[in-house]
């Protein structure tokens, strides 16, 4: 499907070209072609103006016809052909407020990093570098161009992209560039809610997420976007459990050990897992460290964070269900049966189960309860749980029950003990309830 995105990219430069205009791919792509990696998505920049590209090509939808950009529609794909331009004013921090038509030369000047500013000529197998886009690739180093102040003052975003960058590709930022950073770091605030949110699960979810969380935290973007994490690392752990150190540590040990391209849910779980310890963390006489309700207390913290970066009521919920659940793992060995089946079957648990995971090796490494549930989970599949009920309302209405409370706990009575192994069939759910829980009229004549 990739392959087929890049002969659609290179169908549309072309064409443009057999029109007589320039057309290039340009940015992101061209960088990631020059790393060996597939691109995701392919943006062509050309002289063509937007009316000329709408004309060459049946289906375009103008996204931002104002700025040069047109969206070219292929089948299933989508692609930017954006006119070369140069870019007038930012009032917004994030908008140009005008733009020019221009030169490629113009082109460049207006985009963000040198690693993103490189075109990629088809007809001759050229990269054309015109801001050292091809030096910082091979030094590894994310460098703003031109006017570093400028660039970040005309989208503020770019700050997060900066991030983003440096953790997954593992350059280091250029310290012009980081040090504009640091000082337009509040600006971030400007940006919508969504955009900002958006960065922040890919900074999380694309390689890198331990870095990341270091330059959040070092540019000062974290405590606009996330102050809560800068909690972390004055919260202490005991050595006996926490052998690595304290919450900060210990949570960029998991994240370290996150892959990429995995859930926001379960980078989100990683990140904020511990984020309450430091509210609910006690310490009493004799040394001993305690963070009693930081697990519910966290899970309402990350709904909160969730909610403000605009994700999903799903991801609010899910990132709640593992920060709150993500101790419970710990009481498998002691569960009876039918606990422990109804744990392992809920939505969500396989998640919850990675997270345990690297809670386990970013600390104490004890990892018994981790096989239980790897084995019980084999054992049933979320099935098992799902499976019809032996009994239900109707059967107790039948043995002369009232509909009322008493129905939700019978039945989960009998529900409990088929988990366990104890009872198997109706007739023997049956039995169980005309023998610990007697009918009213049964009881009455009694």
């Amino acid at each position: 499907m990739d392959v087929e995105k890049e002969n659609q990219a290179l169908a549309i430069v072309e064409r443009l070209r057999t029109a007589g205009f320039k057309a290039f791919l340009a940015g992101g792509c061209v960088r990631d072609r020059v790393l060996g990696v597939m691109p995701k998505d392919y943006d062509i920049a050309t002289d063509a103006r937007p009316d000329a590209v709408q004309r060459l090509f049946d289906h375009t939808v103008a996204v931002g016809a104002r700025f040069g950009v047109i969206m070219v529609v292929l089948g299933d794909h989508h692609y930017e052909v954006a006119t070369f331009r140069a870019d007038a004013g930012y009032r917004d921090g994030r908008h140009p407020d005008a733009v020019r038509f221009g030169t490629i030369e113009d082109d460049v000047q207006r985009r963000d990093f040198t690693i993103g500013g490189m075109y990629f000529d088809p007809s001759s197998g050229r990269v054309i570098d015109l801001v050292g886009g091809l030096r910082d690739l091979r030094a590894g180093v994310i460098r703003a161009i031109g006017d570093v102040g400028l660039r970040f003052a005309e989208d503020h975003l770019r700050m997060l992209r900066a991030v983003r960058f440096a953790a997954r590709l593992d350059f280091a930022i250029e310290p012009a560039t980081w040090a504009a950073i640091r000082l337009s770091a509040p600006a971030i605030a400007q940006i919508a809610a969504e955009r900002v949110g958006e960065e922040v699960v890919m900074i999380m979810t694309e390689g890198g997420a331990a870095r990341g969380l270091d330059l959040l935290a070092e540019s000062g973007l974290a405590a606009v976007v996330m102050p809560e994490i800068l909690d972390l690392p004055d919260c202490d752990q005991p050595a006996n459990f926490h052998p690595e150190g304290n919450v900060w540590r210990h949570t960029r040990l998991m994240l370290s050990m996150l892959a990429r391209g995995c859930s926001e849910t379960l980078a989100f779980g990683t990140l904020l897992h511990d984020i309450a310890k430091p509210r609910c963390f006690a310490c009493d006489a004799g040394g001993k460290m305690t963070y009693y309700g930081h697990t519910d207390i966290g899970a309402e913290m990350a709904i909160e964070m969730m909610r403000r970066m605009r994700r999903s009521r799903f991801v609010q919920e899910r990132v709640a269900y593992l920060v709150r659940d993500h101790l419970r793992l710990c009481m498998a060995p002691r569960m009876r049966p039918a606990t422990l089946k109804r744990m392992v079957a809920e939505e969500g648990f396989d998640e919850l189960l990675e997270l345990a995971l690297r809670d386990a090796l970013a600390s104490s490494s004890y990892l018994g309860f981790y096989h239980l549930c790897r084995r019980e989970l084999a054992a049933i599949g979320t099935m098992a749980e799902r499976a019809p009920r032996l009994i239900g309302g109707d059967d107790l209405i039948a043995m002369g029950f009232v509909p009322g409370p008493a129905f939700k706990t019978i039945l989960r009575e009998v529900d409990d003990l088929r988990l366990d192994g104890a009872i198997a069939t109706r007739e023997q759910a049956l039995d169980y309830v005309r023998d610990h829980h007697p009918a009213p009229a049964a009881a009455a004549r009694n």
